[in-house]
């Protein structure tokens, strides 16, 4: 990558370069081989042809085509959702061409560690929380207040206090839609992050408490607790009498030291900009290969914004079953679309093209690079939990509260959430807001935790992910909290595809 400010060339065989600032029509430009005059206004994060590009050309970026011309683009104009279009259409026939990896794993001496909560079943967590789980919406401000009422009542050194997430699911769901809902739920119960649950049910709900135990398998009845409202006559009284019969449970756990191959982290982007496959992605994929190095985990979801750029990740499954599997995943979610009569590769929100993204292909190029370089192991389908420790592949969706979600659910203990345009969302675990440029950051304190966009001011993608990856294991390790937490901000979604009754 060459940095010459105030404009950014990403690939040697692009023929656009990105705007690092706003620059004004009539603004020259020294490319080193030549000096490039803007015709017009281009935006920050947005891309300017740097030479004529002809009717039916390719637009290179990421040294990949992103689209195709579909008017003639003058060197120094704005090249964006006016003059370019998709190349792509309808669904794609892959082969197998795997690329040899020369991805290296350290020795079991090198890997650091962090301090986290060891649980009973070998999984460790990096918070020690009571959660709220409730079976069906109708409850969620029993939920609510019930989270309100204890965490003035129970405190500890230890104790991160208790949560429920809030959703208007759980009853008048069928099919798929119902399964759904409890492997979500089923799995918030087995989250390590969580010490201790309270199951809360109403008692005439489709997901009734005995159906959803069904889900939730075995479970030491220490740490999970159930309660259907219905059946007593004061559901608060009873609901802070079982957080109280779990607390002692839940604080006997203390920090210790565990190696960071026992953590599991989501990726995700939400509200991309034209820094974001620049920064911010890049970021989180190289912290991602530093951790698998580690042994540790990490999972990339948004299965939609994986398309124009999926052979990427074909090209690094570990082996043909998981290649096979990841055309599943890709075509599937593919035909859902279809199946609803919605065009495949119109993805890019208005946000996404206010900040300089024009096509689904040039968002894709920059969404995968959350996952690193390290090879594809597994592909796991929406509300399952992960298998294998290195970089797995997660069905779901681009919504960035189901996604968040269903990586919380795959029990991952920390997603980290890269963007170029800011959002206070935040997941069940804590949610890292990594930001594709400095503006943002400076702009949205309480909003944004990490600044990626020193990586275009003279910060080193080594220094940088060496100084995400400490920041990473201080909030593991409690010494830092990520603002989703500090605010309060920890919702869940639930992916719904059927009939409500």
């Amino acid at each position: 990558m060459t940095t010459k400010q105030p404009l950014i060339q990403i690939h040697s065989t692009d023929n656009v370069w990105i705007a690092l600032e706003n620059l004004g029509k009539g603004q020259s430009v020294d490319l080193g081989e030549h000096t490039l005059f803007l015709k017009e206004d281009i935006g920050r994060g947005h891309k300017v042809a740097i030479r004529t590009i002809l009717i039916g050309e390719n637009v290179v970026k990421y040294g990949f085509p992103i689209g195709r011309a579909v008017a003639q683009i003058e060197s120094g104009t704005l090249v964006h959702s006016h003059n370019v279009k998709t190349n792509l259409d309808g669904e794609l026939s892959y082969s197998y061409q795997p690329h040899s990896s020369s991805f290296k794993h350290v020795s079991e001496s090198e890997i650091p560690t962090f301090l986290g909560f060891k649980r009973e079943n070998g999984d460790v967590g990096v918070r020690n929380e009571i959660w709220i789980i409730n079976t069906v919406g109708c409850i969620n401000k029993v939920s609510e207040n019930l989270a309100k009422i204890a965490n003035k009542m129970f405190s500890a050194d230890n104790f991160d206090g208790v949560h429920h997430f809030a959703h208007p699911y759980g009853c008048s769901q069928l099919g798929d839609d119902l399964v759904y809902t409890q492997k979500i739920l089923s799995n918030l119960i087995h989250h390590p992050n969580a010490g201790g649950v309270v199951v809360l049910g109403l008692g005439c709900e489709n997901n009734y408490i005995d159906l959803f135990k069904e889900e939730i398998g075995a479970y030491n009845p220490n740490r999970v607790k159930f309660l259907s409202v219905q059946e007593v006559d004061d559901e608060m009284e009873v609901g802070l009498d079982l957080i109280s019969s779990i607390f002692d449970y839940v604080t006997s756990f203390h920090r210790e030291e565990v190696p960071v191959s026992k953590l599991k982290i989501g990726l995700k982007c939400g509200g991309s900009d034209g820094l974001s496959g620049i920064t911010a992605n890049p970021l989180v994929g190289s912290f991602s290969d530093k951790l698998i190095s580690f042994n540790g985990s990490t999972v990339l979801t948004e299965v939609p914004e994986m398309f124009g750029a999926e052979t990427i990740l074909m090209e690094r499954a570990q082996d043909k079953e998981t290649f096979d599997e990841i055309v599943h995943l890709v075509n599937d979610f593919k035909q859902y679309f279809i199946r609803y009569d919605q065009p495949v590769y119109e993805n890019p929100s208005p946000g996404n093209k206010e900040g300089g993204i024009t096509t689904l292909e040039e968002k894709s190029l920059g969404c995968v690079q959350k996952g690193g370089f390290a090879p594809v192991i597994d592909v796991i389908p929406y509300g399952t939990r992960i298998k294998k420790q290195g970089l797995t592949l997660l069905q779901g969706p681009g919504n960035d509260l189901v996604s968040v979600t269903a990586l919380a659910a795959s029990g991952c203990q920390i997603v980290l959430f890269t963007t170029g345009r800011g959002t206070p969302f935040g997941g069940p675990t804590p949610t890292i807001k990594i930001s594709s440029n400095t503006t943002l950051f400076e702009r949205k304190k309480n909003w944004i935790d990490f600044n990626a966009g020193t990586l275009v001011e003279g910060n080193s993608m080594e220094q940088g992910t060496n100084e995400f990856f400490d920041y990473i294991l201080d909030v593991a390790s409690g010494t830092k909290h990520a603002n989703n937490e500090t605010f309060g901000f920890k919702e869940i979604a639930i992916f719904k595809d059927g009939v409500t009754m």
